[in-house]
């Protein structure tokens, strides 16, 4: 036999050898916990809408989908999904709707009791009071999408209540940022005269204090609805805003507060002083816009409009970004545990990509998620705050909104 024979046999002996030392099972066919698949995880998430009736908005291109914000938690999941194939995870989702407070109570405490732990909700906010605290001392958690109200994260929070929503805080210090940085520093505040408004007009006052702003005045608007779907409303507007807004001490810029869209958009391009309008009405601040292309946003955008047929609106970010949230602290934990998912989540180590360039992050003093905001007109991305030269000790990211040091919330700080 030739020396090249003998090792060629010798090879094939040792190749034999390792496959059957490698390969084999242990006696009685059992697989190492090493090897062993990890146990299915599923979670099963729901949004909570309360049914509420709104103004119809001025604009018929206004008109909310019917699965506002539906949509952005079906994408989430789907999002989640495509990551939990590879965990051995499974995420769902589903709605519960009600016009009654108190139904809307009695259902989520029939899912809490099916063993769901993560809600959604797009409520009022005495409705979101009233979930939060039949959820109490349960493990579950409600992540507020919908509603801005300031005190559902200060006087009013909840230490079981978590915030995708931006504030008014937030919203009104995007755009003071803004508009100081274009040295628009004397602003003319027009508000409506809902309890929403007002809200919105003291953040704004807010806002000019903190960033050395003037409001030099305010004036409000009470609006009577009864001809703006007629023949010729629009002569009689062109006629009301002007003799309304003339007279106005020396301004920069005129500021709209205008939650319900009654009036604000009748704002731009009438005044009697050619100036900007910027607030709920001209250019205004969002978490999310359709216009928005930079860090991957387009082809978040694409995947969003091929699942819904429309446009993705600032309700579906919200609701995306809460089901995301569950969604990277399960894929990280591993872990279907309540208490160790939400230890991750409220953790400093937690963040959450939003399509922004920077990474979001909950706020461990009230639970709100911290976020770059956006200012944009109807079709444009204009820029995002926070603007060049608004610095913070820890992060730029609390020029938005009520800092730590300002708090009232004591539920998440409470020992």
């Amino acid at each position: 036999m030739t020396a090249v024979a003998t090792s060629v046999r010798l090879l094939i002996a040792g190749m034999t050898v390792w496959t059957a030392l490698t390969c084999t099972a242990p006696v009685g066919g059992a697989v190492s916990a090493e090897e062993a698949p990890a146990a299915k995880i599923t979670v099963p998430i729901v949004m909570v809408r309360e049914l509420r009736e709104v103004p119809q908005p001025l604009s018929l291109l206004d008109l909310p989908p019917k699965d506002d914000g539906v949509a952005g938690g079906q994408l989430a999941v789907n999002d989640n999904n495509t990551t939990g194939r590879f965990l051995n995870q499974e995420f769902t989702w589903s709605v519960v709707e009600n016009a009654s407070a108190d139904g809307l109570v009695a259902e989520v405490l029939a899912r809490a009791d099916q063993g769901v732990r993560y809600f959604v909700a797009d409520a009022s906010g005495p409705t979101l009071l009233a979930l939060a605290d039949a959820l109490k001392g349960r493990d579950a958690v409600l992540f507020n999408a919908g509603n801005p109200d300031d005190k559902l994260r200060e006087e009013e929070c909840r230490a079981n209540v978590m915030h995708t929503a931006p504030t008014r805080t937030m919203l009104a210090d995007t755009l003071g940022q803004y508009l100081v940085w274009k040295r628009w520093k004397n602003w003319f505040l027009v508000s409506g005269t809902l309890p929403e408004d007002k809200a919105f007009a003291d953040a704004l006052k807010r806002t000019a204090k903190r960033f050395g702003a003037t409001i030099v005045e305010e004036r409000f608007f009470a609006y009577d609805p009864g001809s703006r779907r007629t023949d010729g409303g629009f002569e009689q507007v062109q006629q009301q805003i002007p003799s309304f807004t003339q007279g106005a001490k020396a301004h920069d810029v005129v500021l709209v507060a205008d939650e319900g869209q009654l009036f604000g958009e009748y704002i731009p391009y009438r005044t009697w002083d050619p100036r900007p309008v910027a607030g709920t009405a001209g250019l205004v601040a969002t978490p999310w816009h359709p216009a928005l292309e930079l860090w991957g946003g387009t082809q978040f955008q694409n995947r969003f409009r091929k699942l819904s047929g429309r446009i993705m609106r600032p309700l579906d970010y919200n609701v995306w970004l809460a089901v995301r949230a569950v969604g990277e602290a399960v894929s990280r934990t591993k872990s279907d545990d309540f208490k160790t998912v939400m230890a991750y989540m409220k953790a400093p180590g937690f963040d959450l990509a939003g399509f922004k360039g920077i990474a979001t992050t909950f706020r461990d003093w009230n639970g709100q998620l911290r976020q770059p905001m956006l200012v944009a007109t109807a079709k444009m991305l204009v820029s995002v705050s926070p603007q060049q030269g608004f610095l913070h000790q820890s992060n730029e990211l609390d020029t938005l909104g009520v800092d730590k040091p300002e708090t009232k919330c004591r539920a998440y700080t409470a020992k």
